[in-house]
């Protein structure tokens, strides 16, 4: 005689874990406070903030790009090792490595490439502005190889007019008017300089490795 109740016998108990977190709406799985580890990186023109959540008591394992989750383990018995995924098509990996005092280190790479070298030989190539005009904020990315222009992670269609000197490429975002100069250094080393202008007013450029610093301040957490 069995005393369970038809709903609890063996057969119809789930074959996996229930402890997950399918049944929360994604944009309420994420919490700030869980989170141990987060980078800040420029990716095809666009800035990317990549967090990692590690629970070292509830096994789960959660990857975070710009506030969306891309990758999640849960019940994972092993708490070190390391996760693959992919942004804008670059293969990025995120280590977990014991530490010292049942601690743990944690390491991004981007394309084969550690975080710090990766971001450092890319900034090179791209020039950034962070505007604020009103109520709108909007940065601004310039790839010095392919001259890509990107308004707040969206490629402008806008081309550059030849004027005396180089080039002006003008646009317009919310009624606000922007001109970005291009003009030769004089210096073949130098190559051309970069002038943003908003409104008639020059806009100083921004230090993309201080930038990163603050990520949250550049980037929306959705």
């Amino acid at each position: 005689m069995s005393f369970l109740s038809p709903s609890l016998r063996l057969e119809n108990l789930p074959s996996e874990p229930i402890m997950t977190l399918d049944h929360i709406p994604e944009e309420k799985r994420y919490n700030k406070n869980n989170i141990v580890a987060k980078w800040c990186a420029p990716i095809n023109g666009k800035m990317y903030r990549i967090e990692l959540e590690h629970g070292t008591t509830t096994g789960r394992r959660m990857i975070w790009v710009n506030g969306k989750e891309v990758l999640r383990r849960d019940w994972m018995f092993k708490l070190v090792g390391e996760d693959t995924f992919y942004i804008d098509q670059a293969r990025c990996i995120i280590r977990v490595d014991p530490a010292p005092g049942f601690r743990y280190e944690y390491s991004l790479y981007i394309d084969g490439k550690p975080h710090e070298q990766y971001t450092d030989e890319l900034t090179k190539q791209y020039r950034l502005w962070l505007v604020s005009i009103e109520d709108n904020e909007y940065r601004i990315m310039l790839e010095l190889d392919t001259v890509n222009l990107f308004v707040n992670d969206q490629l402008r269609t806008e081309t550059g007019e030849f004027v005396d000197g180089g080039t002006d490429t003008k646009f317009t975002e919310n009624g606000n008017e922007f001109i970005l100069q291009a003009r030769s250094s004089g210096n073949k080393l130098d190559g051309l300089t970069h002038t943003l202008i908003a409104n008639g007013e020059v806009i100083p450029e921004a230090k993309i490795l201080e930038v990163m610093q603050e990520p949250f301040s550049i980037l929306s957490s959705t």
